[in-house]
């Protein structure tokens, strides 16, 4: 409420008259007395300590395109926005079938409607990590499902393992509780694969759970079976619960095969959030799920507090619930073999494009929809000044590595029309092409026994390098250049 006053407070600035001075103009009944009597209200602790890290960075990219060239958006991980992939006629009629039958107009569980639950465990509960209906939370998108598990398990002061390079919401859904997010590091020279010791070494007594994404955002690594047991033997030695973010499942190419983490052992304590946006193509339908593996009865406390939190919001949208059966159910695999095929193809026209300029060194992905590429220092600068003269020069957008506690990398979606993928392949050669300078490559400085230069990520401080592996070939029989990123300090 406005407070009494008989004089009339000093302004704080020259600023605030100005704001003041427009609203009069705006409200003409209120005096210029009556508002000034107002002190603006602060933001509260936690709104002010919740950032995504890419909205920052798009945000610093915002520089003019060459305007005779059109658009190519390699920086959107929505893949509607192409018009390359489309969802499943199936999902959409489930939609339109559920709008019509007027079913689900209401409130529902917050937990979900218990055939959109059973329909999660019809699809995903096997032998080898059995769950009911009962151990399924639906939440509004995957994002949701990861809030209600890190908001379950810690507290502030705890800990949570997360990858880096790795998917920047995690730090976001951790920081304004007070939850320290530790980034383990993936080695990308190594496929992105995890430094098991790193990754160990980061564990102490308010260790709460570690964070397993796979495939990987952004680096569309696939952990293979050993992999994912080598994890687990770490959760198993500490106690840990793994939360295992599996949105993009089996959405998989070349071979790769994704295998559920709940399904190995040893078996530990799991929480998998998962939901339709990526591989159904719907991300603005908004419906995730956590499914709750709770090996030694010790998830019970923590299944409660997912299911009081799903109160906030009284449960995701009805409508797409009650599409939710169908969808899991009647999508046919040929949907989904058409989505991995073109993004093999992109994969191979970008890689197969990118590394053969150079500074530039592409890591090959096996699944997701994206492909991250190191840049040599070097030669191009750091990668945000790569990126915005890319925009302003080609018109081509990617998003710089930063967003994921990679510097001095890039990355590219995948989910294009396989003839603009080339086209913007093109122009970011034509783009290196104009800016390579007789400096030496940092791949060269590497070999020579020089250490490149360590880089801070705000809140992730991470060193970067990248190396040639003399000792792998490529199908054409050429030297392959592999990378290497992230190794927190």
């Amino acid at each position: 409420m406005p407070r009494k006053h008989v004089q009339t407070p000093a302004f704080k600035s020259e600023v605030r008259q100005d704001q003041i001075v427009c609203h009069l103009k705006q409200e003409s009944s209120v005096t210029a007395e009556e508002i000034i009597d107002w002190d603006p209200l602060p933001v509260s602790f936690h709104a002010k300590n919740t950032v995504n890290p890419i909205r920052k960075i798009v945000d610093a990219l915002s520089v003019p395109p060459n305007p005779e060239k059109s658009l190519i958006k390699l920086h959107l991980g929505d893949p509607t926005l192409t018009g390359k992939l489309p969802p499943c006629e199936v999902v959409t009629k489930a939609l339109i079938d559920a709008v019509s039958s007027h079913k689900y107009d209401g409130y529902g569980p917050s937990v979900g409607v218990i055939e959109a639950r059973e329909a999660v465990v019809d699809r995903y509960s096997t032998k080898a990590a059995p769950f009911t209906a009962d151990d399924v939370i639906l939440a509004s998108g995957a994002s949701h499902a990861l809030q209600l598990a890190i908001e379950a398990v810690a507290d502030a002061g705890d800990n949570i393992l997360i990858p880096a390079p790795g998917f920047p919401l995690y730090m976001t859904l951790c920081r304004p509780h007070g939850i320290e997010d530790r980034a383990y590091r993936l080695d990308m020279k190594r496929g992105a694969m995890v430094d098991l010791k790193h990754m160990e070494s980061l564990i102490d007594e308010r260790t709460k759970a570690i964070i397993v994404n796979n495939p990987g955002n952004p680096t569309g690594a696939v952990f293979p079976r050993e992999h994912l047991e080598e994890i687990l033997k770490i959760a198993n030695r500490h106690h840990l619960t793994i939360i295992a973010d599996e949105i993009y499942g089996d959405l998989t190419y070349d071979g790769a095969e994704f295998i559920p983490i709940a399904e190995l052992s040893p078996k530990v304590p799991v929480i998998t959030c998962d939901g339709i946006a990526k591989r159904w193509l719907v991300p603005g339908w908004r419906l995730g799920w956590v499914i709750v593996h709770d090996r030694f009865n010790v998830l019970g406390d923590v299944k409660q507090g997912m299911i009081a939190l799903s109160q906030k919001i009284v449960g995701p949208c009805a409508l797409v619930q009650g599409a939710l059966p169908s969808i899991l159910r009647d999508t046919p695999q040929s949907f989904f073999d058409n989505v991995k095929d073109v993004l093999s193809a992109n994969a191979s026209v970008v890689y197969n494009s990118l590394r053969m300029v150079p500074g530039l060194h592409p890591v090959r992905p096996s699944g997701a929809m994206y492909m991250m590429v190191g840049i040599d220092r070097s030669v191009y600068g750091d990668e945000t000044s790569f990126v915005q003269g890319l925009i302003r020069e080609q018109s081509v957008f990617c998003l710089p590595g930063s967003a994921f506690s990679a510097p001095n990398w890039f990355r590219v979606v995948l989910t294009y029309p396989e003839e603009v993928t080339l086209e913007a392949c093109h122009r970011i050669t034509e783009y290196c092409g104009d800016h390579l300078n007789a400096a030496p490559l940092m791949s060269d400085v590497l070999l020579n026994g020089d250490v490149s230069p360590v880089l801070e990520d705000e809140g992730c401080p991470v060193a970067d390098e990248i190396d040639f592996d003399s000792g792998d070939s490529t199908e054409s029989g050429e030297s392959s250049v592999e990378s290497r990123a992230i190794s927190p300090v």
